[in-house]
């Protein structure tokens, strides 16, 4: 990984909520560095922190105090027209949900964030065309979310995120609401789109199949990471990671 530049990097992200006249503390000071052309899982129990994390991550959510960086721009202090623009190209978003527009076709739902980005319509069809071809829909430009499968929607959502060449793909669980054959289909998509492509994978998961195709595990407890290992410092058995049930 020495060839490989830093993509991500958080310095003391803190971030507290305020529910009426209490304050939840949902991270609790978290550093970390992520490279690119890395698949990086962000694992932790419910309610760890690790669903907040990724949205400072994706710019979703601003962090309380402390830095995000993306390409050494600290997206914490853009404006809202510029986070949005960084967002729209250099960060693609896969939902465990899908979040595709129920109306729109396939080839619609996937072109919008290209159109958002002011390329040519034309252009933009042949581009989404050929994306969902990639992903095993080039029969299926026309349909609607409605008359795909949940693993086919999630296909959509896979070509929807590479729509304008991403440096980072951020999945929030992505696996979550599939089968476990078309579980393992989807983590092998974004394997495959890592490595023609070089992007960056970045999933926030409870899904343990992901653990084979992660370069690092940033495991997330209380608001805090407890470690961060490389896949070849993971111990798995059956029913267990590292001895904890899982």
């Amino acid at each position: 990984m020495s060839d490989r530049r830093e993509i991500v990097r958080t310095q003391d992200v803190r971030k507290t909520y305020v529910m009426g006249s209490e304050k939840v503390h949902a991270l609790g000071g978290v550093s970390l560095t992520i490279l690119s052309g890395e698949y990086i899982s962000i694992m932790g129990p419910s309610g760890s922190g690790k669903s907040t994390l990724f949205n400072m991550i994706g710019g979703l959510d601003k962090p309380s105090t402390g830095e995000v960086y993306i390409d050494e721009v600290d997206i914490a202090q853009l404006e809202t027209h510029e986070l949005a623009w960084l967002r729209c190209r250099k960060i693609g978003y896969i939902f465990q949900t899908f979040n595709l527009i129920p109306v729109m076709t396939a080839l619609e739902n996937v072109t919008l964030p290209m159109v958002f980005a002011g390329l040519d319509a034309d252009e933009a069809r042949d581009k989404g065309a050929e994306l969902l071809c990639k992903v095993g829909l080039g029969e299926r430009l026309n349909h609607r979310p409605p008359q795909m499968s949940g693993g086919q929607q999630q296909r959509v959502a896979i070509a929807r995120s590479l729509a304008n060449d991403p440096a980072i793909i951020l999945a929030d669980e992505p696996t979550g609401n599939l089968d476990l054959r078309t579980g393992r289909e989807i983590i092998a998509l974004l394997v495959q789109m890592k490595e023609e492509r070089g992007v960056t994978i970045i999933t926030a998961t409870h899904d343990m199949k992901m653990l084979d195709v992660s370069d690092r595990v940033i495991w997330i407890t209380d608001g805090k990471v407890s470690r961060i290992q490389s896949r070849d410092q993971l111990v798995i058995r059956v029913g267990t990671i590292d001895g904890e049930e899982t």
